[in-house]
């Protein structure tokens, strides 16, 4: 019995530390670089026809615990909020006023969508940033 007893313990013990092993580590550092984005969800409208000149990009930097880019009219910045995959667009960013030639449509889709994200996924290529919002993926970017 004792036995038996001691054979499940270590083949559970072989098991977990095999589950744990093939789990990713998030590494926030992934994240950065420079992003821009290919695929946003919500719009009634056509990607191309929120952003007819400009897409917009996100730039991350880590070590410095920034984010900033351009929302295809107006440039933002602002502190970057990562734990593990879990990501914080909430906090307040400072952006340009720019007049934008679209009427700002693009860019106001872009901001609110960007508030909703609570976490990111990236490739195992590293080429693509997806922004997650709940289970639903509500942007996605290409590395730049």
């Amino acid at each position: 019995m004792m036995k038996k007893i001691l054979a499940l313990v270590f083949l559970g013990s072989i098991l977990f530390s095999c589950t744990t092993a093939k789990s990713k580590k998030s590494d926030a550092s992934s994240l950065d670089g420079t992003w821009e984005l290919n695929y946003i969800t919500g719009p009634r409208i056509t990607f191309d026809g929120l952003y007819p000149n400009k897409k917009p990009t996100i730039v991350f930097n880590t070590k410095e615990n920034q984010v900033s880019g351009n929302n295809s009219c107006n440039n933002y910045t602002g502190k970057l909020v990562v734990h593990g995959n879990k990501i914080d667009f909430t906090q307040p960013m400072a952006v340009t006023k720019m007049m934008c030639l679209d009427g700002g449509q693009g860019e106001t889709t872009y901001m609110k969508t960007l508030q909703r994200i609570t976490s990111y996924d990236i490739t195992d290529d590293g080429k693509t940033l997806n922004f997650i919002s709940g289970d639903i993926a509500m942007m996605r970017f290409t590395k730049k």
